[in-house]
């Protein structure tokens, strides 16, 4: 895996070179109160919402449009070609859309300004989501759309069986094991594959046992704990014993999605983005699920947040611009597009009460409850490698190849390693 990105980072670099882009050089930022065309890059925007809230600026502000930059689907090449743009000092984007998991890194690498504060609504915006915008006590990016995850679960099979969703462990292993085999379904399933997904579902167990992987300055490994060993296990004990199948181990978001969508999981965790496309038509459990809060080891769990926040490049040409487009974005009425045309969780913390958007969006209710007790994965500048250190150890702890025990050892060894090049 480490060596795939490596080859794609470089075969995009030689691109580049060859379209003479990487000798241009780097390239000096605006005065601080400069105006002017800005970019925007994000990753792939399926929905093409985004588009639209840019037309918006756009026609107010003609004389500083904003150019949307659209970079692959897979985070991996999003994360790659955003950084290389970013280490060359190129000044090609001017505002990036990044995974808040990005903020950490690309601040401790100083490729992204620092924000002032009083510039953008952040009194109107979600508590929790602020935490993933800061790196060593200062704000470098704007929250834009958050994430967490959610338990689905087929409500008509528990309603047969008489059951409540589960809040404990105990009671999704319990009824993953026993009662998803008398309908023909397999169990719990999540995303195992050992890649980002994998991290945050580890993340998640972890967290919801009491534990943490780092330590809030990002320089402190705190994984080697009974806490990480319990969080683990359970995930472990789930394949051992067969009501988490071994074809989850190849799930990444759409796999586990469509397992679920096609009628063949008891309970999944995912996103609130398979709210909608469960409840299409067509879908084999329109109408027959319902969501709730992750499970923890003795209540409810604590899921990780994801979603994205918005940063100004420190080579921006326009940063004045460049702010002003940050607070636009994070605007209540942008934020409800965000939901009602993106499918996507606002950071606008007044909206998941809004009695319009609560009847449309039966889930918001839930999402709130989980996105103000979720906990924003790892802080490192060297988050990447942080990341591929826990999906590659964990996912040979899945397959069998370690106990909880020593996993966590070796992965406490590995993170050690990495943190000690911050």
């Amino acid at each position: 895996m480490r060596w795939s990105r490596a080859a794609r980072r470089g075969m995009l670099i030689a691109a580049l070179l060859l379209a003479g882009y990487a000798g241009s050089g780097t390239s000096a930022a605006g005065p601080a109160d400069s105006r002017g065309p800005i970019t925007l890059a994000t990753g792939r925007d399926l929905t093409g919402y985004l588009q639209q809230v840019l037309d918006g600026w756009n026609s107010t502000h003609p004389d500083e449009p904003v150019k949307l930059v659209q970079l692959p689907e897979a985070a991996d090449e999003v994360h790659a070609q955003m950084a290389d743009s970013l280490r060359s000092g190129s000044g090609r984007f001017d505002v990036l859309n990044i995974d808040v998991a990005w903020t950490s890194e690309f601040a401790g690498a100083g490729w992204i300004a620092p924000l002032d504060p009083a510039a953008l609504p952040l009194k109107s915006l979600l508590p929790s989501v602020l935490d993933t915008a800061t790196f060593r006590g200062r704000l470098y990016a704007a929250p834009y759309v958050t994430n967490a995850g959610l338990l689905y679960y087929r409500k008509d099979i528990l309603d047969r069986a008489g059951l409540e969703p589960p809040r404990t462990w105990a009671d999704l292993e319990r009824d993953a094991a026993t009662v998803a085999p008398r309908y023909g379904l397999a169990g719990y399933a999540g995303q195992f594959l050992p890649y980002e997904g994998l991290t945050v579902n580890v993340d998640e167990a972890v967290e919801s046992a009491g534990g943490t992987i780092l330590g809030p300055d990002g320089r402190t490994v705190t994984v080697e704990s009974a806490a990480a060993r319990e969080g683990l296990d359970f995930l472990m004990r789930g394949v051992r014993e067969g009501w988490i199948p071994e074809e989850a181990l190849t799930y990444k978001e759409e796999e586990s999605r469509r397992a679920f969508q096609d009628g063949g999981l008891l309970f999944l965790r995912n996103w609130p983005y398979v709210y909608d496309m469960a409840s299409a038509p067509g879908s084999e459990v329109a109408g027959k699920f319902a969501v709730a809060p992750l499970p923890g080891p003795d209540g409810p769990g604590a899921s990780v947040l994801g979603g994205s926040n918005l940063a100004v490049d420190v080579h921006s040409r326009h940063p004045r611009t460049a702010a002003d487009v940050l607070a636009y974005l994070t605007s209540e009425d942008v934020q409800r597009q965000v939901l009602t045309h993106g499918s996507l969780p606002p950071v606008w913390a007044d909206l998941y009460s809004d009695p319009e958007l609560t009847a449309r969006y039966p889930y918001l209710p839930v999402l709130e409850q989980s996105v103000k007790t979720a906990k924003p994965r790892p802080k490192s500048a060297e988050y990447e490698q942080v990341s591929l250190a826990v999906a590659a150890v964990t996912s040979d702890a899945l397959r069998g190849h370690a106990s909880a025990r020593a996993s966590i050892a070796r992965l406490d060894r590995e993170l050690r390693r990495i943190v000690s090049r911050d």
